[in-house]
């Protein structure tokens, strides 16, 4: 299944199920719900968002660390800022328009 995240100001941001639900779930929205994001939420959103960015890269540093050179942690093909970075570009404009 396909979320598609809308806007008048930005193209439409089209993403996988598993990817939309987990950047939702970040921003504190509910999946089964449909719904917008006012104004008034897009700087908690994006905050959040960044929150789980900086938590993600930090987690990652720590277990590359930690770990010896042999069993170093893989990253995750694609990471969730891959994922986030278009999603927060728009909210981003969004919120400046």
């Amino acid at each position: 299944m396909l979320y598609i995240f809308k806007s008048k100001v930005t193209g439409n941001l089209i993403m996988l199920q598993r990817n939309a639900e987990r950047l939702l779930q970040i921003i504190g929205k509910d999946k089964s719900a449909r719904g917008i994001l006012l104004p008034e939420q897009l700087g908690a959103a994006i905050a959040a968002l960044e929150t789980a960015l900086a938590q993600e890269d930090a987690d990652l540093k720590a277990a590359t660390q930690s770990a010896s050179t042999e069993l170093a942690p893989r990253a995750e093909l694609i990471s969730l800022r891959q994922r986030a970075v278009p999603f927060i570009d728009m909210l981003r404009r969004c919120h400046k328009a």
